[in-house]
């Protein structure tokens, strides 16, 4: 008895590939190719000249392999870029009018970004191993020398805006971006066109100045860098511009127009806000215990900054605040 051949499969390997990339969660998908951003080594070589990139010493240590695909890996022809949403469903600006609770970045309210991008473009990338014979891949998630903002305009999901970070025509600025490297010769995607136009509202909401001009950002200046990647004491001449922020900063982002496009519905169930990163008490922050702190920030990637600077940032912006409450503490 002969067996039946199975029918060929139905779409391009592209669009069954997007097809089963958003199957795992990802909601902006696009292709581009290995040298579809050839001003990226320049730009970031500026910027590091220019040492806008603090105490982030990586990014120095990693710049030719971080300035283009195959400085990182010679043989890579495409880039799969991938997003994936955490649109908020709350102003993220409004705990600004509650100065005795802590403002934590809408991205780290949920699971660490980290593991739940990385599990599914592993996902992603099996499926396409299988299907694409002699095929060979590299997942990319943040901590690898990999430029996923330029790549991923150059795959269509959307433009660099004047504060740095992706734009969404569909998702405004709430996208998690992850970076799939294979040998594969696909079919590049348009990419995508800024329309940021006059627009300067990130600009003018940046509470320390950051901008020194739309699209450069010095990351010195700016209170997630502060709040996150700084060690030691945060500069006099930015505390009192923290305010309550005690884990990265929104405001760039949240003003951004294109976000009444983002659909909260769009968000990975991941990263659904937990109740207790929503709001946090200030006074309760700067009693955390080593133990306290990681139990409850385990699964976030608030652990990775550690209780001391996590107490550091509470500690300003309790001094911040005024209320009297915090004195014994501080």
């Amino acid at each position: 008895m002969v067996a039946e051949a199975l029918p060929p499969p139905i779409g391009t390997i592209e669009q069954r590939l997007e097809a089963v990339a958003r199957e795992h969660g990802f909601v902006a998908f696009g292709i581009a190719r290995a040298d579809a951003a050839p001003l990226t080594a320049a730009r970031l070589n500026a910027w590091l000249a220019d040492g806008s990139h603090g105490e982030m010493i990586w990014m120095e240590s990693r710049a030719e392999q971080r300035g283009s695909p195959r400085g990182l890996w010679p043989e890579v022809k495409s880039v799969i870029a991938l997003g994936m949403s955490y649109a908020p469903e709350v102003d993220p600006l409004a705990l600004a009018a509650h100065p005795d609770r802590g403002r934590i970045s809408v991205y780290a309210q949920g699971a660490d970004y980290h593991d739940v991008v990385k599990k599914a473009l592993k996902h992603v990338a099996r499926w396409l191993v299988a299907e694409a014979e002699g095929a060979e891949v590299k997942v990319f998630v943040d901590t690898a020398p990999v430029m996923e903002k330029p790549l991923s305009a150059a795959a269509g999901l959307g433009w660099q805006g004047k504060h740095t970070n992706m734009v969404s025509r569909e998702h405004g600025s709430w996208l998690f971006l992850g970076a799939i490297y294979t040998t594969l010769d696909l079919a590049p995607a348009v990419p995508g066109c800024d329309t940021c136009g006059s627009c300067a509202a990130c600009q003018d909401a940046c509470p320390t100045q950051a901008f020194p001009a739309p699209y450069r950002l010095d990351a010195r200046r700016c209170i997630s860098y502060l709040t996150i990647e700084h060690a030691g004491s945060i500069p006099e001449e930015f505390r009192r511009a923290m305010g309550n922020r005690i884990y990265g900063c929104d405001d760039c982002l949240a003003v951004c127009p294109w976000n009444k496009f983002a659909d909260a519905a769009a968000r990975n169930k991941a990263f659904l806000p937990r109740a207790e990163l929503v709001a946090p008490s200030l006074g309760d922050l700067l009693a955390l215990g080593d133990a306290e702190f990681r139990q409850v920030f385990a699964g976030s990637p608030i652990k990775r900054i550690g209780r001391g600077r996590m107490v550091r940032n509470a500690a300003i912006a309790a001094g911040n605040s005024g209320d009297a409450r915090f004195r014994p503490a501080l």
